[in-house]
């Protein structure tokens, strides 16, 4: 399914990734580390690797296995980011920040902490991303940015949930009818988590068709878009209407697992007839023993800045909550041509 447009679709086309540079993402650990105990966190700077890779080049630096190594989330392989690792060593001394660099890997700080790093975890994450020869006016797109940043975006998951052409949705079903095995715990967690936010989707996106996806229905659940704590029908205190007009709260959508929509009225009624649609999806997500959920259907950035650089080039900087796709935003500026990778 191709999530709908909110902002009247792409402006044009732009070239996207065409170096590390182009794309870079700053972790938001939204804490500072204490400075003692025994997990050393480590600031990285990483080009042209994916997180579970440079875990894995850190633990093999020193000799320490590799599952004492954690960090907050994944970042993108195709970029230059800079996250957070810990390395659990209690009674152990630091190591050199030069002991801990190799090829692609740079570290930039080395401190301690209390507690290690666990997933989801950190606050969000910025971006800095440039748009390399866009085929559209930079007048127009500065204009189509600030209506963005301004009203937000749906939240829908990105095409990187989704697997490669977007096969993921198509194997969890033949997972779910038996027809196939995953070949370990990860791989399963990736189809599952794939057909939770194609739900997730097809909610936003009637929601958006019925023109109520940033209209309060009865019955509504609200979360909170900086941390994902919701405000169950039972804790509300009556004025999250309002509190959703000033983007104080959002409105949510199901992440479908087993046990009661918490969702009520209108919402629930809603809810309930698109989840109908996917009677399979439905029940394969309750056998696997998932449980009821909600995601936020809304995203806004902040800390927006908009540059038309020497060249025609475009780059965009923002912040946005953990979890979320910056191309779920870009996506309603551009059509973004990635180059092919598939014999990297």
């Amino acid at each position: 399914m191709e999530p709908p447009y909110l902002h009247g679709g792409p402006l044009g086309r732009a070239q996207f990734k065409t170096q590390p540079e182009d794309f870079q993402v700053e972790e938001l650990l939204g804490f500072e580390p204490s400075g003692e105990g025994e997990h050393c966190l480590v600031w990285v700077e990483k080009r042209d690797l994916d997180s579970n890779a440079t875990a894995a080049r850190l633990a093999d630096a020193i000799g320490l296995r590799r599952r004492l190594v954690s960090h907050c989330g994944l970042k993108d392989r195709h970029a230059v980011t800079r996250q957070w690792f810990s390395l659990h060593l209690p009674g152990q001394a630091s190591p050199e920040g030069s002991a801990l660099e190799s090829e692609g890997i740079k570290v930039l700080r080395i401190t301690r902490n209390t507690r290690k790093l666990r997933r989801g975890i950190h606050l969000g994450n910025r971006f800095i991303i440039r748009l390399r020869q866009p085929d559209f006016d930079a007048e127009n797109a500065a204009e189509r940015w600030a209506h963005i940043a301004s009203k937000g975006a749906p939240n829908f998951f990105g095409s990187q949930r989704f697997g490669n052409e977007g096969r993921n949705v198509e194997k969890a079903l033949a997972m779910f009818r038996g027809e196939f095995e995953p070949r370990d715990r990860l791989l399963r967690g990736i189809l599952l988590s794939a057909v939770r936010s194609h739900l997730f989707n097809a909610v936003v996106a009637e929601r958006m068709a019925r023109g109520s996806w940033d209209r309060v229905l009865s019955g509504e659940v609200f979360g909170f878009p900086d941390n994902g704590t919701l405000l169950l029908i039972g804790n509300q205190r009556g004025d999250e209407a309002e509190r959703f007009e000033k983007g104080i709260v959002e409105i949510t959508a199901p992440m479908w697992g087993g046990g009661d929509l918490p969702s009520a009225g209108e919402t629930r009624e809603l809810e309930t007839e698109v989840m109908s649609r996917f009677p399979e999806f439905t029940a394969g997500l309750e056998a696997a023993g998932l449980r009821q959920e909600r995601r936020v259907m809304r995203l806004r950035p902040t800390n927006s800045d908009f540059l038309s650089l020497e060249g025609g080039d475009l780059q965009l900087s923002f912040d946005l909550p953990r979890g979320t796709y910056a191309t779920t935003l870009l996506r309603e500026l551009a059509t973004l041509d990635e180059p092919d990778r598939s014999e990297t």
